[in-house]
């Protein structure tokens, strides 16, 4: 998909930046009116400190670009009708060095995985003796316990499956060279192998039965989501990238596989990813205390600096907050103040916010704390690497 122009708003940001504050009203009176003028003040006071001055603002990949004498930080602005700025966001602190972009990042794992077992396949076939060939051994058995359990291999294409699990079979085909080889003392690797083995299964098995002991004041009615459905991020530490933001702390990412992963072909477009699209419906009764809409889809695979939920719907059921994220821009179907009831549409699966491919953010809180998802239609806990079927 092309990338969207923001040339306007960037031209937009850099006059109000700019701008005598006596002229602000005239350039972003909502902005003024939300933030009011004293708070605003301090934003923008901060952000010249953290540049220096500002220089220019200008559209990047990232977002953006506001840059001065000491640095850059990102921003995120929103037009109104007539040109002026209607929403307005500055990242907290001075951009640092860009990382490799996120494919870059899998695939580099996935290539150092896939050799990993493979060489520890070649040490069974190699194996001097016994308990050398068991120690190698259980480093391959590791190494899988590694990809199925903390690797999203379902969202691997197949062919990059059957490389990775081809390897099992390799590596127990070579016990037919046990008869002929002798005991031998190679305990350093079997230690090593074990306790890797051990270790990896011990801690997958407690991430993913990790619960923070606080859930809804009851279950939730419905799955939000119909068909079968994959957690992408979910459970405890190692399997769930929320669990360092405490509001977010039990959420979960949902997505869906086929055959080639969560996309088809080479995942620039949006229509390649089965997700894009599936209606989401409410999970609970409550108000609607949240519906934002119009914010643009990402770039399959880029993230540019933005409202962190993109278009979502928050629904307050007296209890605590349901936040449903990422929707497609035009599609939420509820306002602010509605009363709704379990399964009422709220929007479709979508790609704008912090999102880099199609996928519902889902998570509970109450009073700024992550809750347990607990549903009525869904037993078990919900995990990296789960497949739910609702």
């Amino acid at each position: 998909m092309p990338s969207p122009d923001h040339r306007a708003e960037a031209a937009a940001l850099r006059a109000f930046l700019q701008a005598d504050p006596a002229d602000w009203p005239r350039l972003a009176p909502r902005v003024v009116e939300r933030a009011g003028a004293e708070r605003l003040a301090r934003i923008i006071d901060a952000t010249r400190g953290r540049v220096g001055g500002i220089r220019e603002v200008a559209d990047t990949r990232d977002g953006l670009a506001v840059t001065g004498p000491a640095g850059t930080v990102l921003a995120w602005a929103e037009l109104d009708d007539r040109g002026r700025l209607a929403g307005l966001m500055v990242a907290p602190s001075v951009r640092g060095r860009r990382g490799l972009p996120p494919a870059v990042t899998r695939w580099t794992v996935r290539a150092v995985l896939l050799v990993l077992i493979w060489l520890r396949v070649a040490a069974c076939w190699s194996a001097p003796n016994v308990t050398g060939w068991a120690g190698s051994l259980l480093l391959v058995a590791a190494g899988y316990v590694l990809y199925e359990g903390y690797w999203t291999a379902a969202a691997d294409p197949w062919w990059l499956r059957r490389a990775v699990e081809a390897g099992a079979p390799a590596a127990l085909a070579s016990a037919w060279r046990l008869p002929g080889l002798p005991a031998g003392d190679d305990l350093v690797r079997l230690a090593a192998g074990g306790l890797l083995a051990t270790a990896a299964t011990a801690v997958l098995i407690r991430s993913r039965r990790h619960r923070w002991g606080v859930t809804t004041a009851a279950p939730l009615a419905r799955f939000p989501l119909r068909g079968s459905w994959y957690v992408g991020q979910g459970g405890g530490r190692g399997l769930n990238h929320h669990i360092d933001a405490p509001e977010q702390r039990g959420a979960v990412d949902l997505t869906r596989v086929g055959r080639n992963g969560t996309h088809r072909g080479s995942g620039r477009r949006l229509d390649c990813y089965p997700a894009y699209g599936a209606e989401v419906h409410a999970p609970c009764d409550g108000t609607v205390a949240a519906a934002v809409d119009g914010l643009p889809d990402q770039e399959p695979g880029v993230l540019r600096y933005g409202p962190l939920y993109g278009n979502h719907v928050v629904i307050d059921t007296g209890s605590e907050r349901i936040v449903l994220a990422h929707l497609r821009p035009g599609t939420v179907a509820v306002t602010a103040g509605e009363q709704v009831r379990a399964g009422r549409l709220l929007g479709q699966v979508g790609n704008s916010g912090n999102s880099s491919e199609p996928h519902l953010h889902l998570h509970a809180e109450r009073g700024g704390q992550g809750l347990d998802l607990v549903f009525a239609d869904v037993g078990g806990r919900l995990y990296r690497g789960r497949t739910v079927r609702a």
